[in-house]
């Protein structure tokens, strides 16, 4: 273990963190999203796994890490609800929540239909599977800018 890091983040998870750039995405979600068979298509080509943690919790533990975009409107997309593109589902405020803790302020979330967030996905760096049991806990979360002072 190392210092200031939450617990939940494995090795893996921080390495994946790292690689990524300004402007990249990361997929995190659910066990009902086929995040196998897509992450082989992303930019990391396989599916990191983040056991024991239901998507909020996990969500908290990345952005102790990773900020949003600022350069974009909405830094978050999630997944419609098929057939009622209107509809909520109680993981979409429990992640706005957590997403605005995070950044201190109101970040927004764009939603996208079913297999436009599939294509979507398939385009992130990574994606990162939790233990949570859904539905439509499907987010891509793009990464900002981490200000550091000059070395």
């Amino acid at each position: 273990m190392l210092k200031g890091i939450d617990q939940r983040l494995s090795a893996e998870i921080v390495h994946v963190l790292m690689l990524m750039g300004h402007g990249d995405d990361l997929v995190i979600c659910d066990v009902n999203h086929p995040a196998a068979a897509i992450a082989a298509e992303t930019t990391h080509g396989r599916l990191v796994d983040m056991a024991g943690c239901d998507l909020p919790t996990a969500a908290r533990a990345i952005l102790t890490l990773m900020p949003l975009d600022t350069f974009v409107p909405a830094p978050v997309t999630r997944m419609q609800v098929v057939g009622d593109p209107a509809a909520t589902m109680p993981v979409f405020a429990r992640m706005q929540a957590v997403i605005d803790a995070a950044e201190g302020r109101r970040v927004e979330m764009q939603a996208l239909e079913r297999f436009a967030f599939y294509a979507a996905a398939k385009q992130a760096f990574a994606i990162i599977r939790t233990a949570d049991s859904g539905p439509y806990g499907c987010f891509i979360l793009k990464k900002g800018v981490v200000n550091l002072p000059e070395l």
